[in-house]
């Protein structure tokens, strides 16, 4: 360890003397939105600087980001190879299903909410969330407030009950309230779906690093990222990821105070100083008026403090409420979450690891908002969209800057360790994914459905690697094929499902006696298929007629122009000639599902699919239900408050 933590604190010392230099000379280097009309850019700083920033004119957009290869693959070799020790290492321990699936519960609490921390900050979290903030402004932050409340929820309704009641997934909480199999093979399914959507996200941001930054083509990465993943799942189990995923986070969280920290420094730590530059950026106040589809600008509207309000994404307030309740309740259901209160020896030490989470989680929540907003002021958001359409690179973009900019020592060396920190990233939160999906597959489906739980421990641990590779190759395959999303959108679409479908049935389970089997199958079901398809006639797909119409009206407005005599800009020339092809290109199109528009008005499900999900649950139960099923139930509450029958925790 004290080998591998020595580079990195001169990596940061390094960046702080280039910063400081920066800083020093007072040049805040920024990009336009155009290649055929240059315009200088300035910022403002904290009033404790003497001096104003000076602009200089800006280059054209760069395509590509400016990496030194050779320290980039260092560090990620780096990460390879630790963590490949890590494996090594768990592999010798990891006999039986109980250290495959929950690390024997041996894990403390302590080391399970940096776990879990590590497991739930995501590349969508860092890189996604970043890049959302960095070219839609506030509406970033909404989705990164989100997660920190998901864990109210767990803290006070899941975290013990299901510690005390569970084995290794959710299938084996619900088969207490019922011996059926269609419950055991419903859970196992919903978990295949809702980590296949989570697992997405991850796939698409491992890509897109191994891409931008070394050149490598996106589909190898995927690939190359996949072939690690079920490498480490399939050895090192649960005892392997947890340990990944607890370095991971400590990682995490340096790199985001390291950044936070070299931005606030460049204002006298003066947020109010920092915002102001926000919205007195040019580059910003023109990004802006291009999303609100403002051909030319319109008098008296502050296009920079737009950028600093909700709506630019999230155009309406039952979006906002919406997306609010796919988080909140979210989190709770997700299979790579649950299975982390299996690994804890007891309901006190998972209590305990849900607060230490909350506090690293929300803490680095508001962290990664200011690196987006960083972002949008110094390589601002026509460069970052230049880089990768979804933003993602935003974070690994500000993070080179701060070290002293492209071609520094201090800015590849910085930029090296953040990447190789959201490969670890991904890394860690893959391997929990493919675990999560490994034990629905193993434990529920094969051994307790097909073979009526009757294979011995070494097929079920053959079984689980087996299902590990099969789960691996289809994200893989699935990864390639989202290439062009931005992975903070599909992790939230995996949020909306679980709420709508997992939480509704866990929350019943544990707290409704007369709930039953069918219940928990309709509520599974019904609410998974609702959630994914309202997505599908949602704001969220793409509408080629409504681009026609959004072009039509870009090209009326600048003819407008042009017939009033004015001259037009080089750049409004450009702009018309695009909506012109993107009005022809689009105004016969349909949707996915051959909509000419949304029939559903907001971009997230939940606020619909959510009490649907419910709903569903209760119809189930009401239409299908056993007096058996009922009388399960006392079973389920003395083990839900006392921990009775809980697996005695193994050492490590």
């Amino acid at each position: 360890m004290k080998r591998l933590f020595i580079p990195l604190i001169l990596c940061m010392v390094l960046c702080q003397v280039q910063f400081a230099a920066a800083a020093d000379r007072q040049e805040v280097q920024v990009a336009t939105s155009t290649t055929s009309s240059p315009v200088p850019l300035t910022a403002a700083v904290a009033p404790s600087v003497k001096d104003p920033v000076t602009a200089k004119p800006a280059a054209p957009l760069a395509k590509e980001m400016k990496t030194n290869k050779a320290i980039t693959l260092s560090m990620f070799f780096a990460i390879i190879l630790f963590t490949g020790y890590i494996v090594v290492r768990a592999a010798k321990s990891t006999r039986t299903t109980a250290d495959y699936y929950a690390a024997g519960g041996g894990i403390s609490g302590f080391q399970n909410g940096w776990a879990i921390a590590g497991d739930y900050l995501s590349a969508a979290t860092f890189l996604g969330i970043a890049g959302i903030t960095s070219v839609f402004g506030a509406d970033g932050f909404m989705y990164a407030v989100g997660p920190f409340f998901s864990f109210v929820t767990i803290l006070l309704v899941i975290a013990e009950p299901c510690r005390n009641a569970g084995k290794y997934t959710l299938g084996d909480i619900l088969s207490l309230r019922s011996a059926s199999k269609v419950v055991r093979g419903t859970a196992a399914l919903s978990a295949v779906v809702v980590s296949t959507f989570y697992l997405l996200g991850q796939m698409v941001g491992a890509g897109k690093l191994m891409q931008l930054l070394l050149g490598i083509p996106y589909s190898a990465s995927v690939i190359g990222v996949g072939v690690l993943m079920i490498l480490y799942v399939t050895f090192g189990g649960m005892k392997a990821t947890t340990w990944v995923q607890i370095i991971k986070a400590f990682l995490l969280v340096l790199s985001g105070l390291t950044i936070t920290f070299l931005l606030l420094w460049k204002f006298g730590f003066n947020l109010f100083a920092f915002y102001d530059a926000v919205a007195s950026s040019p580059a910003i106040q023109e990004h802006v008026r291009g999303l609100l589809k403002h051909a030319t600008p319109q008098p008296g509207f502050d296009y920079g403090q737009r950028f600093l309000e909700p709506g630019l994404i999230l155009k309406d307030p039952l979006d906002q409420i919406s997306l609010g309740i796919a988080f909140a309740l979210g989190a709770a259901g997700l299979p790579h979450i649950m299975m982390r209160f299996f690994t804890v020896p007891n309901a006190q030490a998972a209590r305990k690891s849900v607060v230490i989470s909350m506090v690293l989680i929300g803490a680095f929540m508001i962290m990664v908002t200011l690196i987006g907003f960083g972002a949008a002021l110094f390589i601002t958001p026509q460069q970052i969209t230049a880089v990768d359409k979804g933003g993602n690179m935003a974070a690994p973009m500000i993070a080179q800057f701060v070290g002293g900019g492209a071609g520094t020592l201090g800015g590849d060396l910085f930029l090296a360790f953040v990447c190789a920190v959201a490969f670890s990233t991904i890394i860690a939160v893959v391997s929990g994914l493919i675990l999560a999906v490994s034990a629905a597959v193993a434990h529920d489906f094969y051994v307790n459905v097909l073979k009526d739980g009757k294979p011995d421990q070494k097929e079920q641990m053959k079984i689980a690697r087996i299902s590990a590779f099969v789960i691996g190759t289809i994200a893989i395959a699935l990864g390639i094929a989202c290439e062009k999303q931005n992975i903070a959108h599909l992790v939230v679409l995996a949020f909306a499902v679980v709420a709508s479908s997992n939480f509704p049935v866990i929350l019943f389970a544990l707290f409704w006696k007369r709930f039953n089997a069918g219940g928990i199958v309709t509520g599974l079901t019904v609410g998974a298929v609702f959630a994914i398809g309202v997505v599908l006639v949602s704001p969220t797909m793409t509408y080629p007629k409504k681009i026609a119409a959004d072009a039509k009206k870009v090209v009326e407005q600048l003819e407008q122009k042009q017939a009033s005599g004015l001259l037009s800009a080089d750049k409004e020339v450009t702009a018309l000639a695009k909506a012109r092809a993107d009005y022809a290109k689009n105004k016969d199109g349909k949707s996915l599902v051959g909509l000419d528009a949304p029939l559903f008005p907001l971009k997230n499900p939940a606020i619909l699919s959510v009490p649907v999900g419910f709903l569903a649950a209760i119809a189930g139960t009401f239409l299908f239900g056993t007096r058996r099923e009922e009388e399960m139930f006392d079973e389920l509450y003395i083990r839900q408050n006392t921990g009775y029958g809980m697996a005695d925790a193994s050492e490590h």
